[in-house]
């Protein structure tokens, strides 16, 4: 009777398995010593189901690592001082029996790929059920955990096939993406629509992680807000994690950015952020401000506001918004800072340089970039030039070396406003890009206008654009 597709031989075990498959691999390895090379960044013993199969291959790999190659001699000398395998020339004769010929490496990697994956779908049930059954009364922690470990179950396995690729397949991928751009199809990278500021960066990559700085009042939440409805206006969905403002202030904040735009015959604002936040008895202006809701309602920006988030609940809320919209395209956390440490005995520095680094991890699994807001110390404040530069950042761990893209938010004006008056440079704001792998440093000049937590680049003034 044929087997259905898909489906695992019953061998009397829990899980699904294909013990077969196990033998043949193990068999073709041990017969044709060269194969190792081909499958030692594809297969792990987690792959082997029967703990003798796994235990051989164990051996296999220990043996590839402290010689790098294998031989049938190696690998009986290491098995034999082994007492949890008491007979291994028997057991490797009966694996290169195992099989007809050495093309069944592949397939049989294939078949361990697809029992491993249902294994691990099933055992993230089991834990589901345990976890339900245990029942400690939090639902959205519960809820949080299973969605994880359904995204672990059921994530893509890593093949090794795309790792190593020939320089004509580099430069074809490169050639079709340089065609692309030029046909206007195809961005390089996701733009904010500050032209001083595309320029520089060419846009932000996918899984890049971007740094956006500075000290506290610069501006820096006001500025991502920004760049997320320019973003989410071209119909590119952005998730917004706010750990310091609730969703309702991130709307509000959103509004009025949008306000700024309404003006009357003289150029002067039709509302003003006061009496957006106050009272609107006029109805010609609840008129515009309906328009501007209506314009900001279809726009796809999802906020996060729960406070004191974790690494693994904000990456856990992350794949399950990226499940729901798989074209998601840019992601902002606000701020590094306040994201809730696990309970650990190590220093600030090292707990900080693993969440940026576990933030980098996760925007190269979602393939987005993420931007990371942070705030920069106080040693800023005791220099006569309060620029930030990259040192900055290094009482806040290895922050300069898992970036991708520095950049600091610095507004001259708020530590010397008389200054910035004499000179004429009230409201002005410098973007410094200090670090960027894949563009120039350097700096644009943006005009701020506080009332309205609106950037506007120098470039195009107009409150229209």
């Amino acid at each position: 009777m044929s087997m259905m597709p898909n489906m695992m031989p019953d061998y009397g075990y829990k899980y699904p398995c294909d013990l077969p498959a196990e033998r043949r691999v193990l068999g073709i390895i041990i017969r044709y010593p060269h194969k190792i090379d081909s499958v030692i960044d594809i297969i792990k013993p987690e792959y082997f189901y029967e703990a003798q199969n796994r235990l051989i291959f164990q051996t296999i790999l220990a043996v590839y690592k402290e010689r790098g190659s294998v031989s049938y001699t190696q690998v009986f000398n290491k098995l034999r001082k082994n007492p949890e395998l008491p007979l291994p020339d028997q057991a490797l004769l009966s694996l290169t029996e195992s099989f007809v010929s050495k093309a069944e490496l592949e397939p049989s990697i294939e078949a361990l790929a697809t029992a491993l994956s249902k294994r691990r779908i099933l055992a993230a049930v089991e834990e589901i059920e345990k976890m339900v059954a245990q029942d400690t009364g939090d639902l959205t922690v519960l809820r949080e955990k299973a969605q994880e470990l359904i995204f672990a179950a059921t994530a893509t396995e890593h093949t090794g096939e795309e790792d190593i690729q020939g320089l004509s397949e580099v430069l074809s991928l490169c050639y079709t993406n340089l065609l692309s751009r030029t046909e206007g199809s195809q961005p390089f990278g996701l733009f904010v629509r500050y032209p001083a500021i595309d320029s520089l960066t060419t846009g932000f990559k996918k899984k890049d992680l971007i740094i956006l700085a500075g000290r506290p009042s610069m501006g820096k939440t006001a500025l991502a807000l920004n760049f997320a409805v320019n973003v989410a206006k071209r119909q590119t969905p952005v998730l917004i994690f706010s750990l310091e403002m609730d969703n309702e202030q991130i709307g509000d904040r959103i509004v009025i950015g949008e306000l700024f735009k309404l003006r009357d015959r003289n150029g002067s604002p039709i509302i003003s952020s006061y009496e957006y936040n106050t009272k609107l008895s006029d109805e010609g202006k609840i008129s515009h401000a309906l328009g501007v809701f209506n314009s900001l309602n279809d726009l796809p920006i999802f906020v996060v506001d729960r406070r004191g988030l974790t690494i693994v609940e904000i990456r856990a809320k992350a794949r399950k918004v990226k499940a729901q919209y798989p074209d998601l395209g840019f992601i902002i956390i606000d701020y590094l800072q306040l994201i809730k440490p696990p309970e650990s005995q190590r220093n600030w520095a090292l707990i900080v340089g693993d969440a940026v680094r576990e933030l980098r991890d996760l925007a190269g699994e979602l393939n987005v970039p993420i931007m990371l807001l942070s705030q920069l110390n106080r040693s800023v404040e005791s220099r006569d030039n309060k620029r930030p530069v990259m040192s900055d950042l290094r009482d806040s761990g290895n922050i300069e070396e898992f970036a991708d893209l520095v950049m600091f938010v610095y507004r001259d004006e708020y530590y010397y406003p008389d200054q910035a008056e004499a000179k004429g440079t009230k409201g002005q704001a410098e973007l410094i890009i200090a670090k960027n792998r894949k563009g120039q440093t350097g700096k644009a000049i943006l005009q701020f206008v506080p009332e309205f937590a609106k950037f506007i680049d120098v470039t195009d003034r107009k409150p229209d654009q």
